[in-house]
């Protein structure tokens, strides 16, 4: 071979070194696929072939696999070919294992937890969720989780008060490497993370992505309404908390162009998140529901960015939480963390943060039967709001008082009902009424009863607990199961829905032989029963005995009330402020109320030409 013919071959393996390495398209992670297994298949399907050992087939299959090993991973590939090795913690609460690939976790049982089969609760698993970390390298984005890392730790037990730390290190061949560095504590469903390097900064871009996908497991024996409480939800560092529509039946997107501080895959009772000690700068969240799987309630994603210094430098600290939504845990995680607990907005949130909440664990210290609990959470609200109950029902009882009276204005003014409104204002103001007193004092018990309605469906507490005839206090009691499914009722009967919508009724009945209302207000006041009946047949049954055992004693505070209130006695006050107020001057209130039933008078009456 002469010199011409040297430099030409030189130059021609160079050209084609560096096409390879900078300007060869990034293969598709399919067609990489395709080829191991035209490969495999190649060996395996030609059993003559495979006897014979003939070497150009082989040898050949490992050129093409490490060469697109190296276009796909670059200098990281060398980590691209081992052994997967599973590695098991377990401390009080939880048994988490990690993969050697990847290096991330790869399953979590929830030891105190069962699903609604009563099978070992399993929050995440490699079959149904993964988690990725992407960095630029040589102008494509490597994968790190498809990758073999080598570990450093062994399963184990790990008592409270103890902390177990699990290594992965990823090793490049000049000795440049990454190092994830795990704390799993004795007692509690928080795992630490932190990432440490050697000299990979000239290799690597200026951002680093983790993306995590997750299908949420079926957990909970109500699938819809599992659905329809799952989701992603994440806080951006101006403390603002969103999330995306759960109740939505089409893919939820939504892209996160402020820091973020966490990301949370929200399920009814259970979370997945990762925390970051240096905000998120960016990222995308996504969810979607699949109505054809009936294995798992919904499908959910994170892809967020880190500038390449916060994943690696001396801040480099995540936190991942796998377990309840427990507010008395959750509140201690991260700021705002506890808001991945539904209870309600604004109002409805505080009374059951500082109300609620602390009476209801108070009780569970010493109470283990959380039907008793609730009754008697409701006997102790109804003492609280007694002195409400009794001004609301002594309002009423001066409205019965004057009720002879009204029927006489009424009868007077016949049709015409805006005079007899103004007659009746008057008559009102002569003996010292406000026609409203009986409705105020029910009306500000009203957020008491709404926060409820958050936080009995959504108490983990209750979660499989049973009494009597329900089995689990978070869901439905059903009595019968039903063939079919009724539009707005559903497949099924609640009892404790029933005998709460009966005891309405009688209440209602038993107010209205009390009050002056007629008319349709009378009537609409058995709809809303009846509207209840559809609306919570399918509701949490500790929610629906709430209700019931509040109307069974609300009946006892009316014949307790009815004791202490004379009528008489009523009627002999509101005849001598009837004498003390003959003289006295009309409210403004009352003044601009009558001026504009007059303008509206007025207005009927036929215009002069």
């Amino acid at each position: 071979m002469d010199r011409n013919q040297l430099t030409g071959l030189i130059l021609m393996l160079v050209f084609i070194t560096i096409y390879f390495q900078f300007f060869a398209p990034e293969p598709n992670p399919e067609q990489i696929s395709q080829l191991n297994r035209s490969d495999s298949s190649q060996i395996i399907d030609d059993p003559q072939q495979s006897a014979i050992g003939q070497p150009g087939t082989t040898v050949l299959s490992d050129s093409a696999r490490a060469r697109l090993s190296e276009m796909k991973f670059g200098l990281f590939s060398s980590a691209a070919d081992g052994e997967e090795k599973i590695t098991t913690i377990e401390n009080e609460k939880m048994i988490v294992s990690f993969s050697s690939k990847g290096g991330v976790v790869n399953k979590v049982i929830l030891k105190d937890f069962k699903d609604f089969r009563g099978a070992p609760l399993v929050l995440v698993d490699d079959a149904h969720a993964a988690q990725h970390i992407y960095v630029d390298h040589l102008s494509r984005k490597v994968d790190l989780s498809e990758l073999y890392f080598t570990g450093r730790g062994r399963s184990n037990v790990t008592k409270a008060g103890d902390t177990t730390v699990l290594e992965y290190r990823l090793t490049l061949p000049e000795g440049q490497s990454v190092t994830y560095k795990y704390t799993i504590p004795g007692d509690g469903y928080e795992i630490g993370m932190t990432v440490v390097q050697n000299g990979l900064e000239p290799i690597i871009g200026q951002q680093v992505t983790f993306a995590w996908n997750q299908r949420a497991n079926r957990l909970e024996k109500d699938f819809k309404d599992a659905r329809n409480r799952t989701t992603v939800k994440y806080r951006f560092t101006d403390g603002d908390v969103d999330e995306l529509s759960a109740t939505s039946t089409e893919k939820e997107e939504e892209t996160l162009d402020l820091a973020t501080s966490w990301v949370s895959f929200r399920q009814k009772f259970f979370t997945s998140a990762i925390i970051s000690a240096t905000p998120f700068t960016n990222g995308q969240v996504s969810s979607y529901t699949n109505f054809e799987d009936t294995t798992s309630v919904k499908n959910m994603a994170m892809s967020m960015t880190l500038p390449y210094a916060d994943f690696i430098g001396n801040n480099s600290t995540f936190k991942f939480y796998y377990g309840p939504n427990n507010y008395a845990i959750l509140k201690d995680v991260a700021p705002d963390f506890s808001e991945n607990v539904e209870l309600g907005w604004s109002v409805l949130s505080w009374i059951n943060k500082f109300a609620i909440i602390p009476i209801f664990h108070f009780l569970e210290q010493y109470i283990s039967n959380y039907g008793v609990i609730i009754i008697i959470m409701v006997i102790i609200l109804r003492i609280v709001l007694a002195p409400l109950t009794y001004k609301s029902h002594m309002g009423m009882a001066k409205m019965r008082v004057m009720k002879p009276e009204l029927d006489e204005l009424k009868a007077k003014h016949g049709d015409d009902a805006q005079k007899a409104q103004q007659e009746q204002m008057a008559l009102y103001q002569k003996v010292g009424i406000n026609p409203l007193s009986g409705c105020i004092p029910m009306l500000l018990q009203m957020p008491i009863l709404f926060a409820m309605f958050y936080f009995f469906p959504n108490s983990i507490e209750l979660r499989q607990e049973s009494f009597l005839w329900a089995t689990d206090l978070s869901t439905y009691d059903s009595i019968w199961d039903l063939p079919f499914d009724i539009p707005f009722y559903g497949d099924h009967v609640s009892l404790f829905t029933l005998l709460m919508t009966a005891s309405t009724i009688l209440y209602t009945w038993s107010n209205s032989q009390m009050t002056t209302v007629q008319g349709p207000m009378k009537s609409l006041q058995y709809i809303m029963p009846i509207m209840f009946l559809f609306f919570l047949n399918s509701y949490s049954s500790g929610l629906t005995f709430y209700y019931f055992v509040s109307n069974i004693v609300s009946f006892g505070q009316i014949a307790l009330f009815r004791k202490f209130i004379d009528e008489d006695k009523i009627k002999k006050v509101l005849d001598e402020n009837r004498k003390k107020n003959v003289n006295k001057k009309k409210s403004s209130f009352q003044q601009k109320l009558e001026e504009a039933m007059r303008a509206k008078d007025q207005k009927k009456k036929p215009g002069k030409k």
